[in-house]
């Protein structure tokens, strides 16, 4: 850790430099001409130079169908963006004295608990937020995805049934259930919730002033854009856009996690913060520079994914997760960036702070080559190199791996063994618990199986029979990624255990259906 914490420390320490050049003048053509070629529904942009906002605006309609335009004040949902908020939120606690990094959790919610008591005892605010507690990729995401009936202290109750992949800080692994920590620690020391602090202490104090930290309050704004995914092809990123219900969200309990809404507006205020180390345009502040760097400060180091050599520029030499921030380099510059994402819609945010330029892009769709490929098309424009076409490139990778995918099911789908199931399908019907997640009830009606995860409200569907006494979830709700569901029978012939897997090996890491370990509830129908 200690060489990377140099590093950085020399990085912040360089003077800043004027970004070379204003937005590249073509950019409105480019990003309507790639917006139609792709068939993306909505973009907004959000760019700031030196302090101020060089551009904020829109392209397309907030809704497929829809004559609505996306304009400056459109607000998008920006995902996981906003855990550099919810960092924020807290370093204004740190700067407050209420608070500090590195105080046990326990210390401000001694009820709080993880699965092995000395990491309970161990944990800190800091440990919330860096994604080194040992649990695996997601793990916990299926209490937030979609919408759920839990409340976020529930959730944090239920984080003592997750059983870590590694030990306590001995590597990294992205996850959101300890961002709904952090949320739920603001309201104890506070006595406000995450959603009443960030609003009145973050967003409106900065400017935000069409941003929402509330989804009900989301749902008020008519100039909203509206989450689109492509549904109709053998699994989710293949066939044209399509609508989803805004109600196939992070849920509330999730969202410190990635739960804001913001406008170009709203981003290019937040940008200019980021800029000035937490200072105000009217000489106030929100967090002091001491915090502002402390949150750009790399911690754990995280794997480089290797990219073919049409994308090798964008390959990072390092790359490690701050405070709700990602730094890594580029074209030997300093980068600090993260990217979010909530079924329907996607963000990336964007710092280079020794050119003192910021920029983000939000999206109302899930094509992520298009998106991927501006950010890289404005990165090589402010840094003064030859811009390739990063858009195609991207687009390439991207439907490679759908390729694949398609493939891989395909395969699947035509070599099942037609042999099972073991019982009568009444008899796999029962209550069936996981420690963490809760009940998934099992039902026999006269059409066969259906199943319903009872803590996530219309996630619910018909099991259809797969082979042996695997089963998969068609889901009343296209948009909810199917599973095989897989019995497992004990030695006379009664269920004693349930596992399942997403049926699509590129599904999102958020449904995490492999993590649970689902086993029958006893004289339970």
């Amino acid at each position: 850790m200690k060489p990377i914490r140099m590093l950085a420390l020399g990085l912040m320490l360089a003077v800043a430099t004027p970004a070379a050049a204003d937005p590249p003048s073509d950019l409105a053509a480019r990003v309507e001409a790639l917006r139609k070629q792709i068939g993306a529904t909505g973009v907004s942009i959000a760019i700031v130079e030196n302090g101020k906002t060089t551009l904020a605006r829109g392209w397309g309609e907030r809704k497929l169908g829809d004559k609505a335009k996306v304009d400056e004040r459109t607000i998008f949902q920006t995902g996981s963006t906003g855990k550099a908020m919810t960092a924020a939120a807290l370093a204004i606690l740190v700067d407050e004295g209420k608070i500090a990094w590195d105080d046990p959790v326990i210390k401000h919610i001694p009820w709080f608990r993880m699965y092995d008591a000395w990491v309970t005892r161990e944990m800190t605010v800091r440990d919330l937020l860096v994604h080194r507690s040992g649990l695996g990729l997601g793990q916990g995401d299926l209490m937030f995805v979609p919408r759920t009936h839990l409340t976020r202290k529930q959730t944090v109750e239920r984080i003592a049934f997750l059983k870590p992949r590694t030990s306590f800080r001995s590597s990294y692994a992205y996850d959101n259930v300890l961002y709904a920590v952090a949320g739920q620690l603001i309201e104890e020391v506070t006595g406000k919730s995450w959603e009443v602090f960030i609003r009145e202490r973050l967003l409106r104090p900065g400017g935000m002033t069409d941003a929402t930290s509330d989804s009900e309050d989301r749902f008020r704004i008519a100039n909203r854009s509206h989450p689109h995914a492509r549904l109709s092809g053998a699994l989710r990123g293949l066939g044209p856009q399509q609508v989803l219900d805004e109600r196939d969200e992070l849920g509330r309990n999730g969202a410190p996690a990635g739960g804001l809404a913001l406008s170009a507006n709203d981003m290019a205020a937040w940008l200019k913060i980021q800029l000035a180390y937490g200072a105000l345009p009217d000489g106030k502040r929100l967090f002091s520079k001491k915090q502002a760097l402390e949150m750009w400060n790399p911690v754990v180091t995280m794997p480089i994914t290797p990219l073919p050599p049409s994308l090798l520029p964008a390959m990072p030499t390092y790359q490690a997760y701050a405070l709700g921030w990602q730094v890594q380099d580029y074209r030997g510059h300093r980068i600090v960036a993260h990217s979010g994402g909530v079924f329907g819609s996607i963000t990336r945010v964007v710092i280079v702070p020794d050119k003192n330029i910021a920029f983000a892009i939000m999206m109302n769709s899930e094509d992520s080559g298009m998106l991927l490929g501006l950010y890289y098309m404005l990165l090589d424009h402010y840094l003064g190199v030859s811009d390739r076409d990063w858009t195609k490139n991207w687009q390439d990778w991207y439907e490679q791996r759908l390729e694949g995918g398609r493939a891989f099911l395909a395969q699947a789908k035509a070599a099942p063994a037609k042999i099972g199931p073991s019982l009568d399908l009444a008899r796999y019907a029962g209550r069936y618990r996981d420690p963490w997640y809760g009940d998934v009830v099992v039902a026999s009606t006269p059409q066969g199986l259906t199943i319903d995860f009872t803590s996530t409200p219309r996630m619910q569907g018909r099991l259809k029979h797969w082979q042996y006494d695997s089963f998969v979830m068609d889901f009343d709700d296209k948009a909810i990624e199917p599973a095989y569901v897989t019995f497992a029978l004990d030695a006379d012939g009664k269920i004693a255990g349930v596992t399942m897997k997403a049926t699509s090996p590129i599904a999102d890491f958020s449904w995490d259906y492999h993590d649970l370990d689902l086993k029958p509830v006893v004289d339970a129908k």
